[in-house]
């Protein structure tokens, strides 16, 4: 009879240590999955880009004669938004020590153009926000 006592008794179980590896992973797989889900939801978004300026409104300023250094005229006329009249201020400085050969050709022309954008833009630039982004010429008549 002592040996069926030893045979009645349960096998020791054989997949002990797999189980064990098994329950191990799955709670790794878990933990890992739900600390990436975390931190994807959770990290500050990405600042957007900021958006591109839309062109507003256009307002087409009156015409004015600008007297040059050497005793002609230059009659001005420009487009811009939205108040214009320190715009025409900086064309006044800008122009009236100018020569009339200073502004015969294009690529003069251009340059002076250029700077004046640039001291008109930073006129009209509040707390960072450009409010003119380009000026036109649409009369440009040396006398």
């Amino acid at each position: 009879m002592a040996k069926d006592e030893k045979s009645a008794e349960p096998a020791p179980a054989k997949g002990g240590k797999k189980k064990l590896i098994m329950i191990a992973a799955i709670a790794l797989v878990v933990l890992v999955g739900g600390g990436v889900g975390g931190y994807l939801m959770l990290k500050p978004k990405k600042a957007e880009a900021e958006p591109a300026p839309t062109p507003g409104v256009v307002s087409v300023l009156d015409a004015i004669t600008i007297n040059l250094a050497d005793g002609h005229y230059l009659k001005l006329k420009m487009t811009e938004a939205p108040d214009g009249s320190e715009a025409l201020d900086i064309a006044i400085d800008e122009y009236s020590g100018r020569k009339m050969d200073q502004l015969m050709s294009n690529a003069e022309r251009e340059r002076t153009k250029k700077e004046l954008i640039a001291k008109v833009v930073k006129a009209y630039t509040k707390d960072g926000k450009k409010e003119i982004m380009d000026i036109y010429f649409t009369t440009f008549v040396i006398q």
